[in-house]
């Protein structure tokens, strides 16, 4: 088993997909990974959707057109109702993105873990593909992560080791 550091520092934007299969005990335990995330007093104000029907990855494809979400084995989509999240009393700061970014984070590195590829992809037309598929229409829509085992010739881009030294971000007092 690796470091969690190990893991963190291997976890790339991976670009170039295969459609193979992927084992169902795989999802499952990505799945369980996510679910596990923490959210804001626990409230858990989130939606994944889970898109393996060609008819459905056509749609995800209609809104975000890059060649890594057409390869894919299977696309999850994470959504969450602003609503239904914790809002800091002090000053009304919503935790609903800030939720649904750390269950993302948990499914990017879950997917990692499983030795498999995806990348964030936050540029996509959320109006169009709650148009396409009605059910995500109350939510807001963060993320996509198109998934699949990474093509051989995958490799993280040339920024990737790119990193602000530790004195540059960490500030104590």
């Amino acid at each position: 088993m690796k470091s969690f550091l190990e893991l963190a520092k291997e976890r790339y934007s991976c670009r170039k997909l295969t459609d193979k299969k992927i084992e169902p005990e795989k999802i499952d335990r990505i799945l369980q990974a996510t679910i596990a995330a923490p959210t804001a007093k626990n409230i858990q104000p989130y939606k994944i959707w889970k898109i393996t029907s060609a008819e459905a990855k056509e749609k995800i494809q209609q809104v975000a057109k890059f060649p890594f979400v057409k390869e894919s084995a299977v696309i999850f989509v994470i959504g969450a109702k602003k609503d239904d999240a914790f809002t800091r009393p002090f000053d009304n700061k919503n935790y609903f993105e800030i939720d649904a970014a750390i269950v993302s984070t948990h499914l990017m590195l879950a997917v990692q873990d499983e030795g498999l590829g995806t990348t964030w992809v936050g540029y996509f037309d959320a109006p169009k593909l709650q148009e396409l598929i009605p059910e995500m229409q109350s939510y807001d829509l963060i993320a996509i992560f198109p998934v699949g085992y990474p093509a051989d010739d995958a490799k993280p881009s040339n920024r990737h080791e790119e990193r602000k030294n530790i004195s540059e971000v960490v500030k104590e007092i």
